[in-house]
Order: C-alpha cells, then sequence, then structure tokens
C-alpha cells in the first residue's frame, strides 16, 4: 500500500513549478496562486480553490497539463479533486504548504549545505580538506574575508531578470537594439527622455502608428531603461487586452481594490495597443481613474495606439482628452537608408551575413512597415541556414516573390503566412487543418497544434495575439504553446528533427 501523503505533495510542487515556467508570470500569479494543496489519497491529490468560477477556469486551462506532468512523476495513474474553500482557508493552506516546501529546500540548497560543511570543519578538518576539488558547488558560491559564505555574480546573468519578469517586460526590446531613422526619431528621442526622467517630461505620451513600427519596442525600451537604471522605480507593463481580462478577473472575484492596487501604486504605467478598448466601456471608467490618479502625482503613463485617438472609435470623450494631455506622436513606415541599416543590425544580431545586392533588393522592394521587412529577411536566413545553401540574389527573388520590374514600387513581400503553416503541419502529422483550429485536447492534436503555433511565431513576425486569433485561442495559450515546445526541444532531439523538417517543407511550400 503506498502511503502517498508527502510523495503526492512533492509531485503536485513539481507539476506546479513546471507549469508556471511554461505560461507568462502575469498568468501564472493570476490564477496559479488561488491553489493550495489540501491532502492526498491512494491515486487521487486533492487541491483547494478559492471560488466556483477560478475552479472551472483552472480545470479548463491548465487540469490536464497538470494531471499529465504528475502521472508522469508518480509512474501511476493521479487524479486532481478540486475543493472550494473560503479564502482565510485557502491562504492558510498555503502558508502551511509554503513553509513545508521551504524546510525541503533547505535541505538541497547549496550554501547551507556549504555552511553545514564549513561548519563541521571546524571541528572535523578533515571532512573539508580539499574541498573545491571534492564538489561542484564552489562555482557559484565563495568565502568573503570574514568567512561567509555567499553567492558568486555569475557572468552573462541578468541582475534585473525577477523585476524585469514582474513588470511583464521582455529583455530583448532595448533603445539599443532600435535603429531609430527619419520616420521614427521624434518618438525615439521622446522615448529616451522619458526613460530618463520618468514623470517629469512628455506625460502622458502616446506613440501611434501602422503595424510592425515599433511602437511596443520603444514601449518596452522605456520600461527596461527604468529597470536597469533606477532601483526604486516600479514599472507595469500591459496590452490593454490584458488590463481588461484582469480587470473583469477582478470584479468576478471580488478583488477590485487589489487590481486599483497594482496599477496606481507603479511609478511607470506602459499600456500598448489601447484601441483595444474601444467598445469597454467599464474598462475605460476604470482607466480613467487609474489615469487620474497617477497624472496628479505625477507618475509616468506612456500608451501606444494604431492610429490617431481623434480616429478611436466608441472611446469616451474624456478619456481621448486625457491622452491627448500630453505628447502625441506618431511612427511612419521608414525609409531606404533606416530599412538598410535595420536589415544589417538583424544580420549582426542573428549572425548571418548577405550580400548587399540582396539587403538592397529588400529595401527596395518592401514599403510596408519594419514586420514586413524582418519577415522576408527570417525566410531568406531561414532557407539558407535549413539547407545549407549560399543565398545569391536570384534567389531571393525567387522566394520572395518580387520581380526585378516591381522593385520600387508599393508591391509587398510575400511572407509566410499562419494558414500556410497550419497547412503543412497538419499535413505532416496527417491531421487536418480544421482539427488544429479544433478544441480536440488528444495527444494526436495538442502536439500539432503547440507545433504549428510554436512556428508561427518562429517564422513570421505576427503577436501571439494575431497568431491566436487564427486558432481561435487568446494570446496566453499561444504562449503557453511556445513555451512548451521549446522546452520540449531542449531534451526531444526527435521533436527537435521534426520541427526543422516541417520548416523546409513549408518554406518549399512558399517556393511552390
Amino acid at each position: 500500500m503506498i502511503t502517498p501523503e508527502d510523495d503526492y505533495a512533492s509531485y503536485w510542487d513539481r507539476a506546479l513549478q513546471l507549469l508556471k515556467e511554461s505560461i507568462p508570470k502575469n498568468e501564472a500569479d493570476t490564477w496559479l496562486s488561488k491553489m493550495a494543496y489540501v491532502r492526498s489519497e491512494e491515486g487521487k491529490l486533492f487541491i483547494a480553490v478559492s471560488s466556483k468560477f477560478t475552479m472551472d477556469y483552472i480545470k479548463r486551462k491548465y487540469k490536464d497539463t497538470l494531471t499529465k506532468d504528475l502521472c508522469e512523476m508518480a509512474g501511476q495513474v493521479i487524479s486532481i479533486q478540486f475543493e472550494i474553500h473560503s479564502s482565510h482557508e485557502l491562504n492558510q493552506l498555503i502558508r502551511k504548504r509554503s513553509g513545508q516546501a521551504d524546510e525541503a529546500r533547505k535541505e538541497t540548497d547549496p550554501i547551507n549545505i556549504l555552511t553545514k560543511i564549513s561548519q563541521e570543519s571546524q571541528v572535523y578538518p578533515d571532512k573539508t580538506e580539499n574541498l573545491e576539488n571534492k564538489t561542484d558547488i564552489s562555482s557559484i558560491l565563495s568565502v568573503d574575508d570574514d568567512g561567509k559564505i555567499k553567492k558568486k555574480q555569475l557572468k552573462n546573468v541578468d541582475p534585473n531578470m525577477e523585476r524585469r519578469e514582474a513588470s511583464n517586460l521582455t529583455a530583448r526590446y532595448t533603445f539599443d537594439a532600435f535603429v531609430p531613422g527619419d520616420n521614427s526619431s521624434f518618438a525615439y528621442n521622446a522615448a529616451t527622455v522619458i526613460a530618463k526622467n520618468p514623470g517629469v517630461n512628455f506625460n502622458p505620451c502616446l506613440i501611434y502608428g501602422g503595424v510592425g513600427l515599433g511602437k511596443t519596442h520603444l514601449l518596452q525600451s522605456i520600461g527596461n531603461y527604468i529597470i536597469d537604471h533606477n532601483a526604486r522605480q516600479k514599472v507595469v507593463y500591459v496590452t490593454a487586452e490584458m488590463f481588461t481580462n484582469e480587470f473583469i478577473e477582478a470584479i468576478k472575484t471580488g478583488q477590485t481594490q487589489q487590481f486599483k492596487n497594482k496599477f496606481r501604486k507603479v511609478n511607470v504605467l506602459l499600456i500598448d495597443d489601447i484601441h483595444f478598448l474601444s467598445g469597454k466601456s467599464s474598462t475605460q471608467e476604470e482607466l480613467f481613474h487609474t489615469f487620474n490618479d497617477l497624472y496628479e502625482t505625477k507618475r509616468q503613463m506612456v500608451f501606444t495606439c494604431d492610429r490617431p485617438i481623434s480616429e478611436l472609435k466608441d472611446i469616451t470623450e474624456r478619456l481621448k482628452s486625457r491622452f491627448e494631455r500630453g505628447l502625441n506622436v506618431d511612427l511612419q513606415p521608414p525609409k531606404y537608408e533606416t530599412k538598410f541599416a535595420i536589415l544589417k543590425k538583424k544580420c549582426e544580431e542573428q549572425r548571418t551575413q548577405l550580400p548587399d545586392a540582396i539587403l538592397d533588393y529588400l529595401c527596395n522592394s518592401i514599403n510596408t512597415n519594419v514586420r514586413d521587412l524582418e519577415a522576408a529577411l527570417l525566410k531568406l536566413t531561414a532557407y539558407s541556414s535549413l539547407l545549407k545553401e549560399h543565398m545569391t540574389l536570384e534567389k531571393a527573388q525567387k522566394l520572395i516573390g518580387i520581380m526585378p520590374t516591381t522593385m520600387g514600387t508599393s508591391s509587398v513581400v510575400q511572407t509566410i503566412t499562419v494558414d500556410t503553416i497550419i497547412k503543412v503541419t497538419a499535413e505532416h502529422f496527417k491531421v487536418s487543418p480544421y482539427d488544429l483550429k479544433g478544441k480536440k485536447r488528444t495527444k494526436r492534436f495538442v502536439i500539432p497544434r503547440q507545433v504549428a503555433m510554436y512556428l508561427s511565431r518562429e517564422m513570421t513576425v505576427y503577436s501571439t495575439t494575431e497568431i491566436g486569433t487564427d486558432f481561435g485561442r487568446d494570446h496566453t495559450t499561444v504562449m503557453h504553446a511556445i513555451e512548451r515546445i521549446e522546452s520540449l526541444t531542449k531534451t526531444d532531439t526527435e521533436l527537435e528533427k521534426i520541427i526543422n523538417s516541417i520548416k523546409v517543407e513549408i518554406l518549399n511550400f512558399k517556393n511552390n
């Protein structure tokens, strides 16, 4: 007879950690923090949740993944049973489990181990003779002049990673990685001024422009600069969709005050794609009051939009007036010189080289936005890398699908589409495109669906929200799929080969 009390609890902790690592931090904080381990019985694990709404959502979104991981770890079938507990009971269970987990971690924490060995060495010196040669923990630990043990600062590790993740910021979006030109220099310079002195100049600031021109890049660059240069400033970045979803969830769970505190106790608030708020009167009302609170206390706000505020529909006039109160600056499609500089920088980042003639061809052929330009470059470099072929101008013209006679016109590059990726992936796994877009959650469809989402993000420049629309899902599902496949390919070489094979098939599909 198995006595699973400790074993199941341990499996649950590990399964929950795996799930946390595979979904966005804000999503994990919102939902996974509302669960707590209760007890175990033979083949059953009991988990407390705070409400029926939370239970239904977790069952729908996460139960299958958690159950699968639990069964794999335990080597037996384990079912998850949910129980609804009061908030007080749930918090007590969370604290209790957290305390138990902390004790378990102490037993295996390298610093505690080395501290214990160091203490023992004072009584039993022979036990720690040549310690550094007998253990690899010295690579991450050191002893200071007072004999105290401390962690070494590892190279190439982001020292602000936790703050960045808590702020929902992506590290790659920096001012150094942005290539300003005539089309964007005003917005770029305004963003750098804001980052260096938040709340002093240009508050609020609205950056607007079409798809793929760098709005999100500049917005997150502001946040990342502040994170790296001002330890006291609290930054929050969200899309308007995330703001709306969190507000709805706060109303349903009776946590509106926590929601208000999150967004009104920041030093810098960055909200992307405010055009998403059109027609959402309650969310607009909440943002209006948040705006007033931050503005009156001279805290910085920056927003992005796909068009000028005056062209937005179904936005209240008083909220429009707030957006127009500060600096409004637009982004235009880049000119030739800027496009060429962008491509050069991208090649450096990807450690690839393409002849200037090809870059010149792309700059003259693609007159839409930076996203299409990067998509074309990605297609050429991916084709060259996967097929081990040297890229020539003739091959580039054939792959991109724009003939020289159209150069200098407004022709749009024939980039890889999500629909193409779905078709090719479905054919490779011998399922239908309909199944990849459908709701079936059996392994036969889930892995191909996640692979298709992963490839859509890697081989196109569409956002997770745009990809989610093609699959009939929200952006968090796409992000989960991407992170899941990235995690699997690190250990599953066969899956990595399959994905590379599908990439070639996608490129050949477009070429034909």
